[in-house]
């Protein structure tokens, strides 16, 4: 275990329902929700993870981020009543701090177990990766409140399910079990429950066994291109391909691939 090193990030023990974790040996950091039964994810705790992650994208020990949580619910949501506490200034860096997975350059993979409900499904969507079980459940439950997701859940659900079924979700405030947002393509796998964890080491393992100069820049450019025309977007990826021809990890990759070896990659 390992103090983030960070300017705005002094001691774990002032972070606000979570821990992290980092594993040097395992180039792996997990950002840990501890606030059991049901995570409920605070105010100053949003703020507090994106700086965490923002922190965690610096550090070289760390190659693979991994969300996750105590218990058997990964987050029921917000507290409530914090909404109605926030200056209007607070509220409107909502989806910037929820979004900062994605704005991450490493793979983050968010292991979902139980409740995912609100901003605990938020920013499970703004991850790379999803792992889920037949436990978990995902909603946007916010029309129940007279509201409408914030940290953008709608917006990122339905760029992955269409409006149909993003609609279906959020006006009905609709829960979706595991095995149907496997079936949607919002989730990355299902596996049973008692083999969350065993899932999201094999998935850390296999990461890391990439060069990290290529997932990098895999993850932006899929990011950047989300919404751009499909010229626009083959073009971008004709000049990140130009680009990477000329590292180290490319050339370790061939070399490895003639050698019949595993290849040593270094990120550069």
């Amino acid at each position: 275990m390992t103090d983030l090193q960070h300017p705005a990030v002094t001691l774990q023990g002032e972070l606000d329902g979570f821990r992290v974790e980092i594993d040097a040996a395992r180039q792996r950091a997990d950002i840990v929700l501890t606030r059991p039964p049901f995570n409920v994810i605070s105010m100053l705790q949003r703020e507090q993870l994106r700086i965490t992650f923002e922190a965690l994208d610096a550090n070289d020990d760390v190659r693979v981020i991994v969300l996750r949580a105590e218990g058997e619910h990964f987050s029921s949501g917000g507290n409530i009543k914090g909404f109605l506490e926030a200056s209007p200034e607070h509220v409107s860096k909502l989806a910037w701090n929820i979004a900062a997975p994605a704005r991450c350059s490493k793979p983050v993979i968010a292991a979902n177990r139980g409740y995912c409900f609100g901003v605990g499904f938020e920013i499970s969507l703004a991850c790379d990766f999803r792992l889920v079980t037949p436990t978990t459940l995902y909603a946007l439950p916010e029309q129940k409140l007279g509201q409408i997701p914030g940290s953008g859940g709608s917006a990122r659900l339905q760029k992955m399910v269409g409006i149909t079924r993003t609609k279906d979700i959020v006006m009905r405030s609709r829960r979706i079990p595991g095995e149907q947002a496997y079936d949607w393509g919002v989730a990355t796998a299902i596996v049973p429950d008692a083999e969350l964890e065993k899932a999201t080491d094999q998935l850390v393992d296999e990461l890391r066994s990439f060069s990290p100069l290529a997932q990098r820049t895999a993850k932006k450019l899929l990011n950047d291109t989300e919404d751009s025309p499909l010229t626009v977007a083959i073009e971008l990826e004709g000049h990140c391909y130009s680009r990477l021809r000329s590292s180290e990890d490319f050339r370790e990759g061939v070399e490895a691939f003639h050698d019949k070896r595993s290849p040593k990659f270094v990120g550069l």
